[in-house]
C-alpha cells in the first residue's frame, strides 16, 4: 500500500476497513474530558469486550440459582466449560483440539511444561534463550536450571543481536544451534519478543533444532492473537501463552498451554499430577493413583477457573467471527503506516528497534527516542495515549486491529512531534 502524510488519508483508511464495526465490541477508556483515548497498550493489556459482563452473569446466574449443580447442569455446566473453549483457542494457535489445554497463567504453565520437558543429562543440559527473554520466564527458567543442579550461568545460553543490531537474526540462532546443539537439551524462545516485538521465524529455529535433538519451547504471550500460528504443522513440542494481551481476557486472565500430540500418550513422561488431569472417565470414582488424560489435559492440575473462563469467552467469539487471516492484513497495514509516519517525524531522535520486514512483527513496533526519558510517556498519557515506556528510552506501541484505527495512529504520531520538538 501507498501511504500518504495527512489526516484524509487516514479517515479514507478506516471507512474503507472490512473490521472497523469490531471497534464497537470494546470499551474504549475515555480521557477525562470523555473522548475515546489512544490505546496502543494491546501488547500489555487488551481491552475488555462489551459482551464480557453477559458472559459472567451466565456463570454468576448459575452459582446463584444451582449451587453446585452447576457443574452438570445449565446453559454451559462448568465441568465441560474450559473444553468448549478448546476448539476456538485451537484455531488461533494451529492446533489441533487435544494439544490445547486452558489452565493457571503463563509463569506456573512454563514450570509444570519444564518439568516434563527439561529433562537435563550431563552432556545435554543447557537452555537456549533471546538474551531480552521476559523476565519472569528467566527467573523460572533459571529455577529449573538450578533445581536440577547445574549453573545458569553455563546452562543458560542467551543468543544476542549482533553489535549496532537490536534483533536477533535467524541464522545466527541456526549457528550457534550448530555449534552447541550436542549441549543443548531446550530451546525456549518467546514467538514475539516482549521488547522489541520481533517474530521469530520459528518453523526454521525448530528445524535446525530438532536435527540437533533438542526439545522446543515457545513463551507466546506476545503471539497468541497477534500473529499466525501453526503449532502443530512447525512440529513444536509445547508453547505457552498468558490471554490477558491480545486476546483480551482481562487482567491476570487464565492462560493455556500446548502439548504436541506426539506425547498424547506419553505418560511416562514427568508431570506434577494433580485430579483434573486424571483421566475423565475416572475423576470422579476418587481412586488412589493417577491416570491421566490423554494429550494435553493430562497435564491439568486443579480444575479451571470458571468466571476467568467465562471473560475468555467472550474474546474468542470476536476472534472467530473476526478471523485471524482479516486481523492479519489489517495489523500489517496499521503497522505499516505507523513506520511510515515515524520515518517521516521531524525529530531525528527516533529509532525503530523493531523488524522492518511486516513477516518479522506483529501490532508492537518499538522504538527508542535519543537524549530522552519517562516525561514523554507522560506527556502522551495526559493526551490520552495509551502506551508504555521500557528503560532507558524505548517506546512501545500496538495498534491492535481488533479496536484501533489508522486516524488513531495519525493523530499519536503528529502528538509525538509536538512533544519532541519542545522536550
Amino acid at each position: 500500500m501507498e501511504y500518504k502524510q495527512d489526516r484524509n488519508f487516514a479517515e479514507h483508511l478506516d471507512a474503507l476497513d472490512p473490521l472497523a464495526s469490531y471497534r464497537d465490541k470494546f470499551y474504549i477508556p475515555k480521557t477525562p474530558s470523555g473522548q475515546d483515548s489512544i490505546y496502543f497498550c494491546g501488547q500489555s493489556l487488551g481491552l475488555q469486550p462489551v459482551t464480557v459482563q453477559d458472559y459472567i452473569e451466565q456463570v454468576l446466574h448459575g452459582w446463584r440459582t444451582l449451587g453446585f449443580k452447576g457443574h452438570f447442569c445449565g446453559n454451559s455446566p462448568w465441568i465441560f466449560y474450559s473444553e468448549s473453549l478448546k476448539p476456538k483457542m485451537a484455531g488461533i494457535v494451529g492446533a489441533r483440539e487435544s494439544e490445547v489445554v486452558i489452565m493457571n497463567t503463563l509463569t506456573v504453565n512454563l514450570h509444570l511444561m519444564m518439568v516434563s520437558f527439561y529433562q537435563p543429562t550431563p552432556h545435554k543440559y543447557k537452555i537456549l534463550v533471546e538474551s531480552q527473554i521476559f523476565p519472569s520466564d528467566r527467573y523460572a527458567i533459571k529455577s529449573q536450571i538450578q533445581f536440577h543442579g547445574y549453573d545458569p550461568t553455563t546452562a543458560l545460553l542467551e543468543i544476542q543481536p549482533r553489535e549496532g543490531e537490536t534483533c536477533i537474526r535467524t541464522e545466527d540462532i541456526e549457528n550457534l544451534l550448530d555449534k552447541e546443539g550436542a549441549s543443548i537439551a531446550l530451546v525456549l524462545l518467546g514467538g514475539v519478543n516482549y521488547l522489541t516485538g520481533q517474530f521469530f521465524e520459528i518453523p526454521k529455529i525448530a528445524e535446525r533444532a530438532r536435527f540437533h535433538e533438542c526439545i522446543v519451547g515457545l513463551d507466546l504471550g506476545h503471539a497468541v492473537g497477534n500473529v499466525p500460528l501453526a503449532l502443530h504443522d512447525w512440529n513444536i513440542d509445547f508453547a505457552v501463552w498468558c490471554n490477558y494481551k491480545y486476546m483480551n481476557a482481562g487482567p491476570g486472565a487464565i492462560a493455556a498451554c500446548f502439548v504436541h500430540d506426539k506425547y498424547a500418550e506419553s505418560f511416562d513422561l514427568p508431570r506434577f499430577a494433580g485430579w483434573w488431569g486424571g483421566n475423565v472417565k475416572t475423576r470422579f470414582l476418587m481412586g488412589p493413583d493417577f491416570l491421566p488424560t490423554p494429550a494435553a489435559s493430562g497435564w491439568q492440575v486443579s480444575n479451571p477457573d470458571i468466571l476467568s473462563l467465562a471473560a475468555l469467552a467472550a474474546s474468542l467469539e470476536i476472534f472467530e467471527t473476526a478471523g485471524m487471516e482479516r486481523l492479519r492484513t489489517k495489523s500489517k497495514q496499521l503497522n505499516g503506516y505507523l513506520e511510515f509516519l515515524l520515518d517521516r517525524i521531524s525529530s531525528k531522535r527516533i529509532s525503530l528497534i523493531t523488524p522492518r520486514d511486516p513477516e518479522q512483527r506483529g501490532c508492537q513496533l518499538s522504538f527508542s527516542v535519543k537524549d530522552s526519558d519517562i516525561s514523554v510517556l507522560e506527556q502522551l498519557n495526559e493526551h490520552g495515549v495509551f502506551c508504555d515506556w521500557r528503560e532507558p528510552d524505548v517506546i512501545r506501541v500496538a495498534p491492535v486491529p481488533l479496536f484501533n484505527r489508522y486516524t488513531e495512529v495519525f493523530d499519536f504520531v503528529a502528538l509525538l512531534n509536538d512533544i519532541l520538538a519542545t522536550h
